[in-house]
């Protein structure tokens, strides 16, 4: 694996209605909802670690602290940013940050951990049977 901290990567996003808080639970606010912030946040993580993966080998979030500082109207762009901050063994720190083309929208931090996946989907599943 080549990942060391300091590696960014961006994600680009035009805000289509689907994204908005109205869709997602707040009638009436046709802006970029902070779920929506959320998962692309959590999107781009994964888009930086997931050519550097072994065979078998998965991430999960297990931490995110956000905060969303400006509402962003149907149309318009975000950019989303991830920067690795932080390795420790298999625990993954990002720094986040969110921009629409006129303001800083949403910054965060985010932890994620490498784990291999089949292992980590029969753990899960294993619950329903017990």
């Amino acid at each position: 694996m080549a990942l060391d901290p300091g590696k960014s990567t961006e994600l680009t996003v035009a805000v289509d209605e689907s994204m908005t808080a109205d869709r997602l639970g707040n009638p009436g606010m046709t802006v970029f909802a902070t779920p929506a912030l959320v998962r692309y946040f959590e999107g781009v993580a994964v888009q930086l670690l997931a050519p550097e993966l072994g065979p078998g080998q998965s991430s999960v979030g297990s931490y995110l602290e956000v905060r969303h500082l400006a509402a962003t109207p149907v149309g318009m762009k975000i950019t989303f940013r991830a920067t690795l901050t932080e390795i420790d063994g298999r625990r993954l720190v990002f720094r986040l940050e969110a921009a629409d083309e006129r303001e800083r929208v949403g910054e965060g931090v985010h932890e994620r951990f490498i784990v291999d996946a089949d292992k980590f989907l029969n753990r899960a599943q294993a619950k329903a049977h017990q």
